[in-house]
């Protein structure tokens, strides 16, 4: 720690090369540094449970002498140091391997908390399976409704296509007012009172699309033998038995 004298022999003669002296003293202070460690790590008090494992460690590495009365014993009964044990030799050599516990929890602890880390593991994947059904069904609950909102959608195309159709008809063989309300399509201007007395009187039919579909199809193939699928006006009934394909959507696609 004491400063430097530029002008001694030793710091004249030293290496002056760019660089190497930053070199050299940064290996100083990683080697300073280093001695301190190992200085800290010899005055460093040992804790109870390091000496107890060191002398443990020791004595478990060390060989039973005659001082040990079990040791005594199997020489006695002819047992040499180094033999297998048995009559015939077929024994262990080595001792059977202690383990010991130094922890402070019960018997069984270690098998408890395994045995607890697995049922969470089971009920984490559990509900990973769950959450992946719900996703699935979810998605499949989708696909259902939007594939009943394009069939909806397809039917109300058809049922306005019917009614545009009948109401042309109708007005062809000096049809004044439909057969039911719902079989021409509304005026799209008309007085509010009308259009509440019409909505009144559709509630009242409670009548789905499909259902006013068939009705109104059937009619048009009855009274004008007009085919709404095939968009053709037959001459008469036989003329339309023999001739369109059929009599609903499903049989003419």
């Amino acid at each position: 720690d004491e400063e430097e004298d530029y002008m001694s022999d030793l710091f004249l003669k030293q290496d002056v090369r760019p660089g190497l002296p930053m070199v050299r003293r940064v290996k100083e202070a990683i080697q300073k540094e280093e001695k301190q460690k190992e200085a800290n790590e010899k005055n460093r008090q040992k804790s109870i449970k390091e000496e107890e494992k060191e002398r443990r460690d020791l004595v478990l590495k060390s060989a039973l002498g005659n001082e040990n009365k079990g040791f005594a014993l199997l020489q006695k009964m002819g047992y040499k140091s180094g033999q297998a044990l048995g009559k015939s030799g077929e024994g262990i050599v080595e001792p059977i391997p202690l383990n010991i516990k130094t922890g402070l929890s019960g018997l069984g602890h270690e098998e408890l908390k395994k045995r607890k880390a697995e049922e969470k593991l089971e009920n984490y994947r559990q509900k990973l399976h769950m959450k992946k059904q719900a996703n699935e069904q979810a998605a499949d609950q989708f696909r259902v409704r939007f594939k009943n909102k394009q069939e909806e959608r397809k039917m109300e195309g058809d049922l306005r296509k019917s009614q545009r159709a009948c109401q042309q008809l109708d007005m062809q063989k000096d049809i004044d007012v439909p057969k039911e309300t719902w079989y021409w399509l509304e005026p799209e201007e008309e007085d509010k009172k009308d259009e509440e007395d019409k909505e009144d009187e559709c509630t009242s039919s409670d009548l789905s699309v499909s259902e006013k579909l068939h009705i109104l199809t059937a009619y048009l193939r009855e009274h004008h033998f007009y085919c709404v699928w095939c968009g053709t006006t037959y001459e008469d009934s036989e003329d339309l038995s023999s001739n369109c394909p059929g009599d609903s959507a499903a049989d003419h696609d």
